[in-house]
Order: C-alpha cells, then structure tokens, then sequence
C-alpha cells in the first residue's frame, strides 16, 4: 500500500464531490491529479440547503467570497433553527449559533440563570443570547464591534455548479459517465480503476466515493457494512418541494414537528425549500404529503420527490484506499443540518492526513476514530430532539419517548437533570450553549446548579442579568432588517 500517490479519482459530484475538488485541488493541486466522475443522468439529493457555521472556515479556507458566494447561490443568514410542537405541542424554542450570557471557570451561564430563577428573575434562557434575540426579530448584520456566528441557506445545486467551476478553473478534470464497474487489485484488495460505461477506464492510486446511499465503491466494492441507527433514529423518509417565497426570508430554519415526523422550512432569496421527513412505519407517502402541503405557503414550483433512506453509518470512513464522504458515508438526519459540514470535516481530516507516500494503517485508524467520535456525538444530539419530549399524541412519539437510547446520551441527559451540567466529548461539534439550550428547550431543567453562582447576592445578580439583557436588546434594536441586509449585501441577480 505505499506507493506514492498522485492519481485521485473522486466517484459522483453533488456537494460532496466538488466540495472534494475544490479542497484538493486548491490546497493539494499541484501536486496531484484530480479527476471526477458523475453522470448527469444521475440525479443528486440536492436538499441540504442549510449549514452551521464551520461552512465559513472551510470557505475562507478555499478562498471564496462570500458576498459572490451568497448571490450565486439565492443564500441567506441562519443564525439557528427554531423547534416547534417538539418538547411539547405549542411549545417553542430556538437553537441558536451564538453563546448564552457569560461563563466563569466553575460554570456556564445557566447555572447563573437557574439562580436567578430560584430569586424571582423569571427571564427567558434566551433572552440572554444575542443571536438567538436577533433570529426572532428577524435582524442580521455583520459588525466588527458585535460579532454575529451565523451560517448559510443556500441552494445545494447552485452550489455544487459553483464548486464544479472553481475546481475545473484549478484544473480537475470531470469525466461524464455512469461507473459500470469498480475493479480491485487481487493482491492488495484495494481499488485500482473504474470503468464507465462507455467502456473507458479510469485508473486511480486514491478514491473518494461520493455516490451518495448506494456506495458503489465503500459498500459495492470494499463490503465495508453499514451500522443501521433506525432503532434510534426512527424516520426513513423524506418528501421535499420548493415553493415560491410570499414574505421577507427570516434567518433561521424552521424545524415543525408533526404526528409522524417533522417539516423543515429554508427560506432562500428567491423561493423556500420544504420538506417532511417521516417514518414509514405510522405514516404512508400519502398521509406524509397531504400534512406537507397543507402546512405550505406559496405557489409550489417543483414536484414533490419522496427520498427514502437509512439511518446510520459505513462501519469504516475510510477502506483501504477509499474514504467515503457525504451520502455513501451514511446518514443520520438533516435535522441539525450536519450533512455538509460532515462532508467539510471528513475532507479537512483527509486534507490532514493525506497519503503523499503511501497508505499506512495507522493513518487510517486515526481517520477512522476521529470520524466515530464525530458521528457518535452528532447521532447523541439528534437522538435527544425526539427522546426529551412530553408529547404523546402519536405511536410515533410514544416510541420516540419511550425508545433504548445510546448509554453515552442516556448519561448526558442525567448529568444535566441531577447537576445542570455538560460535559463534550472529543468529537462533539456542537457546544455546550447547544446542548443547553434543546435540552432546556425541550423541557429539562436541573434539579442543582453549580453553586458558583451563589457568590452574587441578591442585588448584584440582579444587576449582571439585566444589564446583560438590557445590552443584547439594545444591540438587537440597532441591527437591520435580516431582509434590507440582504439587499445591500449579497442580492441574488435571479
């Protein structure tokens, strides 16, 4: 296995093939020959139109504008998703990117808030949360005076065509073509050509497979196998439509629980990407689009596409000379919008860990643990959003409430009720303010608080939460229109 490697072969396009090429060939490039395959009688995806906000990292990486980036792709802000009729019917929360309050080396700031609550200040948790305080009066700007954490709407086809542009201008080369076949060296096991249907062939030293859930070369090939999540994560289906915008875009996604499932709603610039992700098992494609059109607005501009899948992940990220990203990885829900970053973080490790002069086990070990503690700490928080609920309306949330869940959460869940604390682990991308804020969101509250706290008395911790507050509002008040921003900032053309 170590032979120097020069020759990359990416397998499929969509987001996660060029978001692959325009990494490897603007930061690897002129070393390496990078070469992709897609079909354009292949449809993608295509649905995973929000991001969180290491997206930014990865463009400034790249060197992409932003503002041409924004008007390319129809994007907006998101500064986090609001949870409706999840915890409880009628009963809504927003889970923002932006830190709550303040900290001090004992304890975050709820322990603060959990004090005040136990003395009569009976604020919001969010009320101490700028962007979350902005998200919902629907204001953005970009300031270096108050720094605002924020991600991306964007249309993920658009984008795709973007990267393909800036990764061809880099000198990657797209060969159009179904893969027929993947040809594997005897001796080695590894992956050693594709051949299209056309019957050319395309050797490589290195694959990415990026063929979304069949995982022609992951799981085709290389028998990686495949951890189902399905016990755990219970919605195997998806129904997705456009329709045309009818208000002001707000900035933030909208995450609607219903009896069977949920419904996301991504405002664009010049339309809204909806969907309803399901089970099958208590919801028929019928039912699951007759309750996505009825809590629609606007004319619908696309057909509906049902998208059926699997909860889980390939047991391996990376095989022997294959890493698999994106769909062909696996897949554990677009409810917290981690498909393209785990696409951007699955590339960064590989960026790190690149083989110039040959593939060593221990390379891929790393790769491969770096990769379960991402997955297993992004499945834990998307199992909580269907776990903690109150609701009992449906066999589908009576099995969400009652379902086994992984131990590692199931101990998170109990350190935060017994002490009010949160602990991250190694892999864990999303912070404590998120954790604090679904679980508390969701109807968790401690029955302790780190007695730090304690250390104000009654008149100084009054003082610290309100002019705490009395700051974010005030910054909030001055901040424009998430709308008028847009149009001064990145207005798209189309």
């Amino acid at each position: 296995m170590n032979n120097k490697i020069q020759n990359i072969v990416i397998a499929g396009g969509g987001t996660a093939g060029w978001m692959a090429a325009a990494a490897f060939s603007k930061l690897l490039g002129k070393n390496l020959k990078i070469t992709l395959v897609e079909s354009d009688e292949i449809a993608t995806v295509g649905v995973g139109e929000a991001t969180i906000p290491p997206i930014r990292t990865f463009h400034k990486l790249l060197g992409i504008d932003e503002q041409e980036l924004m008007r390319i792709t129809n994007a907006t802000f998101k500064l986090g998703v609001g949870f409706e009729n999840w915890g409880q019917e009628g009963k809504n929360y927003i889970h923002s990117f932006g830190a709550t309050g303040k900290e001090c080396w004992a304890g975050e700031f709820h322990h603060f808030w959990l004090h005040g609550l136990r003395n009569g200040i009976n604020a919001d948790f969010g009320d101490y949360c700028y962007e979350l305080q902005a998200a919902k009066a629907q204001k953005f700007a970009l300031s270096k005076n108050t720094p605002i954490n924020y991600a991306y709407h964007l249309d993920a086809t658009i984008y795709a065509k973007y990267l393909r542009e800036f990764s061809e201008n880099l000198g990657v080369t797209r060969i159009e073509g179904k893969i027929q076949q993947v040809s594997k060296d005897h001796k080695s096991g590894n992956i050693s050509s594709l051949t299209l249907a056309s019957g050319q062939v395309i050797n490589g030293d290195f694959f990415i497979d990026c063929t979304g859930f069949r995982g022609l070369l992951i799981e085709q090939a290389l028998h990686t196998g495949f951890d189902d999540w399905s016990h755990w994560l219970p919605c195997d289906s998806a129904i997705a439509v456009q329709t045309k915008t009818i208000s002001d875009p707000i900035p933030y996604t909208r995450s609607i629980a219903h009896k069977n499932g949920w419904q996301w709603k991504i405002p664009l610039q010049n339309r809204v990407g909806n969907g309803l992700v399901f089970c099958s098992k208590y919801c028929s494609d019928e039912e699951a689009l007759n309750t996505l059109t009825k809590n629609i607005e606007g004319d619908i501009l696309t057909e509906p596409r049902v998208i059926k899948f699997n909860t889980g992940r390939r047991r391996k990220g990376w095989n022997k000379n294959c890493v698999a990203l994106g769909l062909s990885a696996g897949f554990i829900e677009p409810l917290e919008s981690t498909s393209i970053h785990l696409i951007m973080s699955g590339i960064i490790r590989l960026l790190r860990l690149f083989p110039f002069d040959g593939i060593y086990q221990s390379a891929i070990d790393e790769y491969n643990n770096k990769l379960d503690s991402e997955l297993n700490a992004v499945r834990d928080f998307i199992i909580l959003h269907y776990k903690v609920t109150q609701r009992e309306d449906s066999d589908f949330w009576l099995h969400c409430k009652n379902m086994d869940i992984p131990p590692s959460l199931a101990h998170k869940i109990q350190l935060f009720k017994d002490t009010g604390r949160v602990f991250l682990d190694d892999g864990d991308i999303f912070r404590v303010d998120s954790w604090t804020q679904v679980m508390i969101g969701q109807g968790i509250m401690p029955t302790q608080y780190h007695k730090i706290a304690d250390i104000m008395n009654e008149k100084e911790l009054n003082h610290f939460m309100s002019s705490l507050k009395a700051s974010i509002a005030n910054a909030v008040e001055n901040l424009p229109s998430h709308a008028d921003f847009i149009q001064q900032y990145c207005k798209s053309n189309s």
